[in-house]
C-alpha cells in the first residue's frame, strides 16, 4: 500500500512539472517572437544600453558615410582616469579609423599646470604660470573648460604648442579664455631686427714673469677694476704665462639681433578666437596680446581640415561631478566645443569620499541640468566607474552601487550606459586584473594595458551599436 501511494505522488509531481516546463517554454517563445532579433544581439556581451538615445549621433555618423563632409564632434568627461588620455586616445584612434580624423579637439597645456596630460602633445613656456584645480573650494579663478584654471598676471611669455604624433597636424586652432577675452595671440615664425651700435675694442696681453696688475693697467690707461671685470678676476694676483683680455678706450661697431614674434591675424566667434592655416601646422607660440594686462587661458581646441570625428577629453585628477558643477564657466564654455555626443567617466573619487548612490544620481542629474540650462541638449553615455579597492584594500561596494543606479536610472533619465565595471569583472574582478597587469598596486588607477583594454572594449561596443542602429534603418 506504500508502496503504491509513493507511485502515485512521483507520478503526479511528474505531470506537473512538466505541465509547468511546457507553460514556461510557451511564455519563452511568444516573448521572444516578439522581439526584433538585432535587439536581442544587442543586449548579449557587451554592448551599451539604452542605445535608441544615440540615435542623432548614429544618423550623422551614417551621414558622412554617404557625403564625407561632417565633422562629429565627441567630448568625453571625467576625472584622473581621462586627464592622462590613455583610455581616451585609443578610443579616439580606434573610432577616427573607422570615421575619418577631423582632429585632435581639446587640448590643455596640463605641463604648465605642473601636471600630467596626453603624450600627443607637448607644451613649453619660458615663463612659470599660476594654476588651481576645481577639486578644491571656490575661489575667484578661472576655472573652466579644461577644469583647471592657469593665469599670468603679466606678460613677457611665449608658450610653444608642438605636436608630438603626426596624425594630429591642424589647419586651425582655437584659443578659449574666459567671457572670449582677447588676451592672446599666435605666432608660427619671427623675425629678426637689426640695431647698429658700437662696443669697446678689446685686446690681449699675455703676463711676463714678474708682471704685476696695476704695471698692466697703467700700460693700457685702464683701472685695475675693469681688467678683473673682463677677466672674472676675484683678486689682483695673476699667473705670469696667461693671456687676459684688455678693454681700450677704443671703439669698434657691434650688430644688436633682436628676434620676436611675428602676431598672426586672428578672427574671433562667440566662443573662441581662432587661426586658420591652408599648411597643416606641428607648432605654434602662443604669445600676449599688446592690449591685454592678464592673461587666463581655458584651452585650445586643434582641427583638421577633413570630416570625421574629433574625440576630446577633459579630465581632472581627484574630480568628481560636484566639482565641476560648482563652477558655471565650464558649461557655457562646453558649447565652443559644440559636441555631438557626450561622454561621462566619474565615480572613482564619489565613492572615496563614502557619498550613497542616492546623492552621487543627484549629482548626476545636476550636472546634466547645468548642460540643459545651456542649451546643450546632446545625446549622453555614461560609463560606470571600474571596479577598484577601497581604502584598507576592502571591495569597493559604493562603485557597484552606483553602476546599479546609473543602469536603473537610464531610461528616465534619457541616457546611455556603458557597463565598464560588469565589463571588468564587478566586485570580484580587481584581483584577477591586477594578476593580468591590467590594474595598478593602488588597486584603483589602471596601467597603460588596462586602460586600453577598457578603450577597446568600449569601441566595440559602440560600434555594434551603429551597426544595429544601420540594420533597422
Amino acid at each position: 500500500m506504500n508502496k503504491l501511494i509513493i507511485l502515485f505522488c512521483c507520478l503526479f509531481f511528474s505531470i506537473n512539472n512538466q505541465a509547468q516546463k511546457s507553460v514556461s517554454l510557451l511564455i519563452t517563445k511568444n516573448m521572444i517572437s516578439k522581439i526584433d532579433s538585432a535587439t536581442i544581439e544587442s543586449y548579449m556581451g557587451n554592448h551599451i544600453y539604452n542605445a535608441e538615445v544615440l540615435e542623432s549621433v548614429f544618423k550623422r555618423l551614417k551621414e558622412n558615410e554617404g557625403d564625407n563632409k561632417q565633422k562629429i564632434n565627441i567630448v568625453h568627461i571625467g576625472d584622473s582616469h581621462i586627464q592622462g588620455d590613455l583610455m581616451t586616445n585609443k578610443i579616439r584612434k580606434i573610432l577616427q579609423q573607422q570615421f575619418g580624423n577631423a582632429g585632435r579637439g581639446f587640448v590643455f597645456p596640463y605641463q604648465l599646470a605642473k601636471t600630467n596630460g596626453s603624450y600627443n602633445e607637448r607644451f613649453y613656456s619660458n615663463r612659470v604660470w599660476e594654476s588651481y584645480r576645481n577639486i578644491y573650494p571656490v575661489k575667484n579663478r578661472p576655472i573652466g573648460l579644461s577644469g583647471i584654471g592657469l593665469w599670468r598676471d603679466n606678460g613677457g611669455f611665449a608658450v610653444q604648442l608642438s605636436i608630438k604624433d603626426a596624425a594630429y597636424k591642424f589647419n586651425s586652432i582655437h584659443i578659449i579664455t574666459p567671457q572670449n577675452q582677447n588676451m592672446f595671440d599666435l605666432a608660427i615664425s619671427s623675425q629678426t631686427n637689426i640695431i647698429q651700435s658700437t662696443e669697446r675694442k678689446v685686446i690681449t696681453h699675455k703676463i711676463k714673469k714678474g708682471e704685476a696688475i696695476s704695471v698692466i693697467a697703467d700700460k693700457y690707461n685702464i683701472s685695475v677694476a675693469e681688467i678683473k671685470r673682463a677677466n672674472n678676476l676675484k683678486s689682483n694676483n695673476i699667473r705670469a704665462g696667461r693671456t687676459l683680455k684688455i678693454p681700450t678706450n677704443e671703439t669698434k661697431p657691434k650688430e644688436i639681433k633682436n628676434s620676436e614674434f611675428v602676431p598672426l591675424n586672428l578672427e574671433s566667434d562667440a566662443f573662441s578666437h581662432y587661426y586658420k592655416s591652408e599648411k597643416a601646422l606641428d607648432k605654434i607660440y602662443l604669445i600676449p596680446n599688446k592690449n591685454a594686462s592678464e592673461f587666463e587661458l581655458n584651452g585650445l581646441v586643434l582641427e583638421k581640415d577633413a570630416p570625421g570625428i574629433t574625440y576630446s577629453g577633459i579630465g581632472v585628477n581627484g574630480a568628481k561631478f560636484s566639482d565641476y558643477n560648482k563652477y558655471p564657466l565650464f558649461f557655457e564654455q562646453l558649447k565652443s566645443l559644440h559636441p555631438d555626443l557626450l561622454i561621462f567617466s566619474l565615480g572613482t573619487n564619489e565613492s572615496y569620499d563614502n557619498m550613497e548612490a542616492s546623492a552621487y544620481i543627484r549629482q548626476l542629474r545636476e550636472f546634466i541640468s547645468n548642460l540643459k540650462d545651456q542649451k546643450i541638449d546632446v545625446p549622453i553615455i555614461v560609463m560606470t566607474p571600474p571596479p577598484s579597492l577601497h581604502r584598507g584594500r576592502k571591495p569597493n561596494v559604493y562603485v557597484k552601487d552606483y553602476a546599479e543606479r546609473i543602469n536603473s536610472s537610464a531610461e528616465k533619465d534619457d541616457f546611455a550606459v556603458w557597463d565598464l565595471y560588469d565589463e571588468f569583472g564587478g566586485i570580484t574582478g580587481v584581483r584577477k586584473l591586477r594578476a593580468e597587469g591590467l590594474i595598478g598596486p593602488d588597486f584603483v588607477h589602471y596601467s597603460k594595458k588596462g586602460y586600453e583594454k577598457q578603450a577597446k572594449l568600449f569601441a566595440e561596443a559602440f560600434l555594434k551599436a551603429y551597426d544595429n542602429f544601420k540594420s533597422k534603418k
